[in-house]
């Protein structure tokens, strides 16, 4: 019998459509992964195995072979488990439901069934409704915000029963969304109208906010360079929930811990910087002139 869901794979921020084609048949135990996987990929094989087994299916006699088309595109990490899951699923006549192509699964399993959130899946979601998947099984976040992406339904499922029970329609989603949520708020800053002269300073900065351009600013120490620079967020309009979903995945993907606010991401140069830079240009001077 064969199968095939849908999934999504990454390419940096960019994602594109993966089909999970799944062929079973009866002969020797076998269960292979192609389409270049990776080691977390090829490793989904005893994921799979064990929650299967951990609801009640067994794959003995079975011959099984999975490809994540297109087959000449790497495919990384283990978010494509779920997807693999519901597919040797179908292709065993486990799962008894024609699944729509506009239908996309992402999760990792774990040996007792539960899915697992995976980094990098706030990227994959949003590439997911740019390709027009309509709804989504994915496993919940509590790191992540609410994600509420019209017109493409979000599924939040906690195990691998839960996908089917829903698929089949004897399941309803218990998940409630949280009413408010306050990790994610703006952050206090220095006022820029509680600084008092620096007139054209202060023109240039809201310039430079209005317009997205860089800002360098020069002069003696105490004039006020680092205090403008503290103040600058205080003025710059809050992210757009596009936006703070595309700033969180860049977080995610670097592996790096984001900042629960919803200001754009700003870094605040030291006091010391201006001394750094007289520091490094005083020993670019004291070069020999033979180098």
């Amino acid at each position: 019998m064969w199968a095939k869901v849908t999934s999504i794979a990454l390419k940096g921020m960019e994602g594109y459509r993966v089909n999970v084609e799944v062929g079973s048949y009866v002969g020797n135990d076998s269960f292979k992964i192609v389409g270049l996987p990776d080691a977390a990929v090829k490793e989904s094989k005893e994921r799979i195995i064990a929650a299967l087994r951990t609801l009640g299916y067994h794959l003995s006699g079975q011959k099984i072979t999975i490809n994540l088309s297109p087959a000449d595109q790497k495919k990384y990490g283990s978010m494509f488990d779920l997807p693999m899951a519901i597919a040797v699923l179908q292709s065993l006549h486990e799962l008894d439901i024609i699944v729509a192509e506009d239908t996309g699964f992402l999760g990792a399993l774990s040996l007792d069934g539960s899915i697992q959130p995976v980094e990098g899946m706030l990227p994959a979601v949003l590439a997911a409704k740019k390709l027009g998947i309509q709804k989504l099984y994915i496993p919940f976040n509590e790191e992540l915000p609410v994600l509420e992406l019209e017109p493409m339904e979000i599924i939040y499922v906690s195990s691998l029963q839960e996908s089917i029970s829903h698929l089949l329609g004897q399941w309803v989603p218990s998940f409630k969304k949280r009413q408010k949520d306050e990790r994610f708020t703006s952050i206090t800053y220095l006022d820029m109208k509680q600084i008092i002269g620096h007139k054209g300073a202060k023109h240039a900065l809201e310039i430079a906010a209005a317009g997205e351009h860089h800002v360098l600013l020069t002069g003696p120490p105490g004039c006020g360079k680092s205090m403008l620079a503290e103040s600058f967020p205080s003025i710059l309009p809050s992210l757009t929930k596009e936006s703070l979903l595309e700033v969180i995945s860049l977080y995610q993907l670097s592996q790096n811990p984001y900042p629960p606010s919803n200001m754009p991401p700003y870094r605040n140069p030291h006091h010391s910087a201006s001394l750094r830079f007289r520091s490094f240009n005083y020993r670019r001077r004291t070069i020999p002139k033979a180098w």
